[in-house]
């Protein structure tokens, strides 16, 4: 594995540079200057005095594992069926509380708060804790907790996370490596993303003999308290934080013209739709997908006047709205049919 290449991007004009070329960087000491990370390099008891200055009481998606899932949260057996964690809402005070009274546990039983919006479990905190590279209607998310693994994933976002506290280790592979990650159900998922099936810490190559190859193109880092990583949209990410209290701080955006609705939900949609078709057929709509959804040989409506364009045009806000009528049309009338 490569070391993730470096960069002294503090401008939104650097950053905008760094998303066009769609790589992973490492900023070190981005947020060095922040009060939080100057209370996490004073110590735990240091760190949650000062997020209590903000603290909402309000309840966040948390999780826990039991000691001998050893940080990992994952499936609870081969058949997928379950999980090895229980998951809820709670409190951050009870998260602090529990990670201080639990920091010198020789084996830990894991826990994390996570994606908590800043604006809603700590208002003010991002006023304290500013970042320049984004605009104010980015909001930051808050991740809080002690040993804990989150297995490869991606996201359909552009992101900026910052340690704050403690350390972190990523493992990133660009978006092509889906084949050879071994990736999870798409209806069943620890926290809502699909993840790989491969144990990164021992992984088992007899069972994923592929993931060699995905390694071949894997790139790492280990964070300190104040850098910052940009993981590019839909990067398959790996994160283990490796100390007993650990906070990270995290941006997910996409740029304004990004498109209507959710790439996801198209592409679930073309699974229900394309993926049972015989293969004559789906190389025919790979055909269509590529010269007018990806447009691998270029704009596929230069030859027509702008006035004929229609769908195959830039979409302005009415004819998004209309085209997005006509979908849900369709959807509903399609999903009436099938219930008969």
């Amino acid at each position: 594995m490569k070391e993730i290449r470096e960069s002294t991007a503090t401008s939104p004009e650097a950053l905008a540079t760094l998303t066009a070329a769609a790589e992973p960087v490492v900023i070190r000491g981005l947020v060095s200057h922040w009060p939080v990370v100057a209370a996490g390099r004073a110590g735990h008891a240091a760190l949650f005095d000062y997020l209590s200055r903000f603290d909402a009481d309000q309840s966040v998606a948390t999780v826990f594992a039991p000691a001998e899932a050893g940080g990992r949260f994952f499936y609870a057996g081969d058949d997928l069926a379950g999980m090895n964690f229980k998951g809820g809402r709670a409190r951050l005070r009870k998260t602090f509380d529990f990670l201080a009274q639990h920091a010198n546990d020789a084996e830990q039983t894991a826990l994390a708060a996570q994606s908590a919006p800043a604006w809603n479990a700590l208002p003010g905190f991002a006023e304290d804790n500013p970042l320049p590279l984004l605009g104010p209607e980015v909001e930051p998310r808050v991740w809080i907790g002690n040993r804990v693994i989150v297995a490869a994933h991606h996201d359909p976002f552009e992101n900026i996370a910052c340690v704050v506290a403690g350390r972190r280790r990523f493992t990133l592979f660009p978006p092509d490596q889906v084949e050879n990650l071994y990736m999870g159900p798409f209806e069943r998922t620890p926290a809502g993303a699909t993840i790989s099936l491969v144990s990164f810490e021992d992984p088992d190559l007899e069972r994923f003999p592929r993931f060699a190859k995905a390694l071949e193109t894997a790139q790492t880092t280990e964070l300190e308290p104040g850098d910052a990583i940009y993981v590019p949209y839909l990067w398959w990410h790996h994160v283990r934080s490796l100390e007993t209290v650990n906070m990270l701080v995290n941006y997910w955006w996409n740029p304004p013209n990004q498109g209507r609705g959710l790439a996801r939900d198209a592409f679930m949609h073309a699974m229900l739709t394309l993926r049972a078709l015989p293969a004559a057929h789906r190389q025919a709509w790979k055909a269509m997908f590529d010269h007018y959804v990806f447009r691998t040989e270029g704009d596929a409506n230069a030859h027509l006047p702008p006035a004929a364009r229609g769908i195959l045009g830039d979409l302005d806000e009415t004819a998004a709205r209309e085209l997005l009528s006509i979908l849900s049309r369709v959807l509903a009338e399609s999903a009436a049919a099938k219930r008969g």
